[in-house]
């Protein structure tokens, strides 16, 4: 017998239909002699909905407010699939995430998960119930219900998987694995058999939508094998997990892009120690997320400054760069947008060198302008005019051989 940890998303659990196919997912594994915990999102779009009626109310809702209304979607999940699962036979009980233990730090909406106490969970499995959570949420220390942000119930997965040491947490949702980029745009995007964190993690934070990074990391320094399957069908998904078992001659094992990105560059700034530090604690204070970052020395002893921020964030970054003109004493900000920042990731790269000159020649033999460069051990990225972003995706795919099968290592 394993404890297996399952997590379904919005979409999976949309409506009862798709409730009552959850149920079927659960008692299949169920069946097989496993002890399951079962972590659900809000149905479909309720989390959106309920945003919106906040809106009606005021435009500017309490956060703590915001949590007590945000919490109720997976609650009403956790009820109707418990309920789904009884009326088949099966045990089952609902716990909310405070109930189950989930204690996080005193914040509201980008609550961390601090603790988890097992104990009602471990009974419940010990008298052969189902016990159902419900994702995104616990409870500070002085009992205030928290929301844990974007990916909170892929995060709320993860951790119930190490705190119970269970064998495996498996991420259903609505496509069948991992794949070695968007099948959406790219036709011949193929779906891995494993992956490694680090490769996961680097596409999640990169754009691939599939796993939240905060899972990701969760797991990876708690050591939990995720499998990312598909909800409506039976098959296979990918393996996620420290070493990579098969697929070991990919170099590169994922093509990962982002579009709506914008660069900001301020020229003739002061060349001082503090400059750096200056300006990007300053964003950081105001939750600018800042990706690459280029950094010249003039010939005047000048510095000029160039990074990639969130389109949606160029208005409040050029305020915030106004507000700090005498002290940074620059001649002019500079400001491009319409781009989109493409990456290859791969494990591979550490042991192979020229791969970043191979992405380049690609890139350059389809006249794709490369703007801005970031690298790390294993990935490359580079920001590209946002027209260019598919066709730049499509060709790297097919020049780094991704759509092939690989050979399997015996």
């Amino acid at each position: 017998m394993a404890l297996i940890v399952q997590k379904f998303g919005g979409t999976s659990v949309g409506s009862t239909d798709r409730i009552q196919n959850v149920a079927n997912r659960v008692i299949q594994e169920v069946e097989q002699g496993n002890q399951v915990v079962v972590v659900v999102s809000a149905m479909g779009k309720t989390t959106d909905e309920l945003v919106k009626l906040a809106g009606e109310i005021t435009s500017n809702p309490n956060s703590r407010e915001m949590d007590m209304l945000l919490t109720t979607g997976e609650q009403i999940t956790i009820s109707l699939l418990t309920m789904s699962l009884q009326e088949r036979g099966y045990k089952a009980t609902s716990y909310t995430g405070w109930q189950a233990g989930i204690q996080t730090e005193h914040r509201h909406g980008n609550a961390r998960i601090q603790h988890i106490d097992t104990q009602k969970i471990h009974q419940q499995l010990k008298e052969q119930n189902i016990v159902v959570v419900a994702g995104f949420q616990g409870v500070s220390e002085d009992g205030s219900i928290t929301t844990l942000g974007r990916g909170g119930s892929d995060t709320t997965a993860v951790a119930l998987a190490a705190a119970l040491n269970a064998a495996k947490c498996d991420i259903y949702t609505d496509v069948t694995g991992v794949f070695t980029t968007d099948p959406r745009y790219v036709k011949e995007a193929r779906k891995l058999h494993s992956i490694s964190y680090d490769e996961m993690l680097e596409l999640a934070n990169l754009g691939a939508g599939v796993l939240h990074p905060r899972a990701v990391e969760f797991a990876k320094n708690y050591h939990v094998p995720l499998e990312v399957r598909s909800s409506l069908e039976i098959e296979n998904g990918t393996i996620v997990e420290e070493e990579v078992s098969m697929e070991q001659n990919l170099v590169v094992r994922g093509i990962a892009f982002e579009d709506n990105i914008s660069r900001v560059t301020i020229e003739g700034l002061n060349n001082e120690l503090q400059t750096l530090s200056t300006i990007f604690t300053a964003l950081a204070k105001e939750h600018v997320n800042v990706d690459i970052i280029i950094q010249n020395v003039t010939s005047n002893n000048h510095l000029s400054i160039s990074f990639s921020i969130k389109a949606q964030d160029v208005d409040m970054t050029l305020d915030i760069l106004k507000q700090y003109k005498d002290t940074l004493g620059y001649e002019r900000i500079e400001h491009e947008s319409n781009l989109a920042k493409v990456s290859i990731v791969g494990s591979g790269m550490i042991s192979n060198p020229g791969v970043a000159a191979g992405m380049f020649e690609v890139l350059a033999a389809e006249e794709v302008e490369v703007k801005m460069v970031s690298t790390s051990e294993i990935k490359v990225s580079t920001v590209v005019p946002q027209p260019d972003m598919v066709k730049a995706v499509e060709v790297l795919h097919a020049a780094f051989e991704l759509e092939a099968q690989p050979v399997q290592q015996v």
